[in-house]
């Protein structure tokens, strides 16, 4: 008769501990940086709302459109990278580009931004330029330690 008591120890006797650890880092892989996924959405959403809180839309126009469409593209990265990290992490470096983006459109896309739009403008693309390689990082350091 087999013995089926439950005793308590180290389960490293397992016979299929491998297999279990391997199953539960699969389980839980992709999620290192589940912290930033609410910075993240955050920026969008003040992004996109930021020429309404700072009163540049009369004086910026293009720049409302532009701030708005980057505040739902970074909501939508947040999104996914809540939804589905571990697929979802190879597009941080498309965020970091989006930050630069961010740093240099007021004089791109607006036409002579005062110190506050352009400010704005930096201060957002410096965050999400920060949180795009944080998110980057973590995603190249798991991919290199499978």
């Amino acid at each position: 008769m087999a013995n089926v008591s439950h005793t308590r120890g180290d389960i490293g006797s397992h016979p299929d501990v491998s297999e279990m650890r391997d199953r539960y880092a699969r389980m839980l892989g992709g999620r290192d940086v589940a912290l930033v996924d609410g910075p993240v959405f955050l920026l969008g959403l003040y992004c996109g709302v930021s020429p309404w809180i700072l009163h540049y839309t009369t004086s910026q126009p293009p720049l409302v459109t532009h701030n708005l469409i980057m505040g739902i593209a970074f909501g939508l990265l947040a999104l996914g990278f809540t939804i589905t990290p571990e697929r979802m992490y190879g597009l941080s470096w498309a965020m970091c580009a989006m930050g630069a983006w961010m740093i240099i459109s007021p004089w791109v896309v607006g036409t002579s931004p005062d110190t506050g739009v352009a400010l704005n403008s930096i201060i957002i693309g410096a965050l999400a330029v920060v949180l795009g390689a944080l998110c980057a990082g973590v995603a190249l350091k798991n991919t290199r330690g499978a």
